[in-house]
């Protein structure tokens, strides 16, 4: 039974969520991050400081774990798009928290994926099966597929058990970065205008309490749902510019919404197949769109967040 739990990236968005709830559970948690916790000062003191590229910092970290979450990452598209050694960042990281997991024989892992491994392939709806290496649109998606492939490696070779969970467009709070819905919430607060990198795009999005219950979904079924990988997401595609429409009339903001090119690296349309993660682990998410961003909103206005723009 699984009672101890080491999160990296524990000060970020999901895993500042995924350790209070693991916390109300009763489960021990110990959080790994290379900066502290701003949100919550009883996860803040939890939470170890470390540089997972360094091999040599993870003998900071307790080596009698039940299972390690591994969600740490450089997780801006763009960002590694402009700055490839960002997804080297993420690959070294993975790499380290694998053979920690190996050298301390810890037999559970789960690893924080993306959409992102599905590029741009033409598809309406995409299940955990489709992802090709010829779609590989970006070092970021390239960081996570070789993520994948090293998680699915120790198992093969040295039998850590392993769960794959593959998010998309998760938002919510805890998040200060300029993530499309964050960033458009702000930029209206602001009275500045919008911009949208493609007319047609087309994604999934998750509010962050129902890809955090997915996360202990998995948790507290892993044995019965291990090594393999889940989409935890909405199952539903939301037009950006319909997105941008909407926080802007709930804000009751005048501002322009401009349309511009595609960036490269970007997957343009994207909607999850999740019944997979509905069969093997009950898993579905509750809460719409227009209730998420009126949750986030909430927040921000809570809140006295800056955005960090990149």
């Amino acid at each position: 039974m699984t009672k101890k739990i080491l999160v990296t990236g524990s000060s970020g968005t999901i895993g500042t969520r995924l350790c209070e709830r693991l916390i109300e559970k009763g489960y021990d948690v110990v959080g790994a991050d290379w900066k502290p916790n701003k949100w919550n000062k009883d996860i803040d003191a939890l939470t170890i400081i470390v540089d997972l590229r360094n091999e040599e910092e993870l003998k900071k970290l307790p080596h009698d774990v039940d299972l390690i979450v591994h969600l740490a990452a450089n997780a801006r598209v763009y960002n590694l798009v402009v700055d490839p050694a960002l997804a080297r960042d993420n690959i070294m990281s993975t790499f380290n928290v694998m053979e920690f997991a190996r050298t301390h024989h810890i037999k559970k892992v789960m690893f924080a994926s993306s959409r992102e491994v599905y590029g741009n392939f033409d598809k309406e709806v995409l299940s955990e099966k489709d992802v090709h290496i010829e779609f590989c649109e970006s070092p970021y998606t390239a960081s996570k597929i070789c993520g994948e492939a090293l998680v699915y490696s120790y198992n093969q070779c040295y039998g850590i058990d392993y769960i794959i969970v593959r998010f998309s467009n998760v938002y919510g709070m805890y998040d200060e970065s300029d993530r499309l819905i964050p960033l458009f919430i702000h930029l209206c607060r602001e009275n500045k205008d919008m911009e949208i990198f493609g007319e047609d795009k087309m994604l999934d999005f998750t509010y962050i309490d129902d890809a955090v219950n997915g996360v202990i979904l998995c948790i507290e079924r892993f044995s019965s749902a291990k090594n393999t990988m889940y989409n935890l997401a909405q199952g539903k595609g939301n037009s950006i510019l319909e997105i941008a429409k909407m926080i802007k009339e709930s804000l009751q903001k005048d501002v322009k919404i401009s349309i511009k090119d595609n960036r490269p690296g970007e997957v343009v349309r994207y909607i999850a197949d999740i019944s997979k993660a509905k069969d093997k682990l009950g898993f579905s998410a509750k809460t719409t769109l227009a209730e998420g961003i009126q949750k986030s909103i909430e927040w921000y206005d809570k809140h006295s967040v800056t955005i960090q723009r990149s």
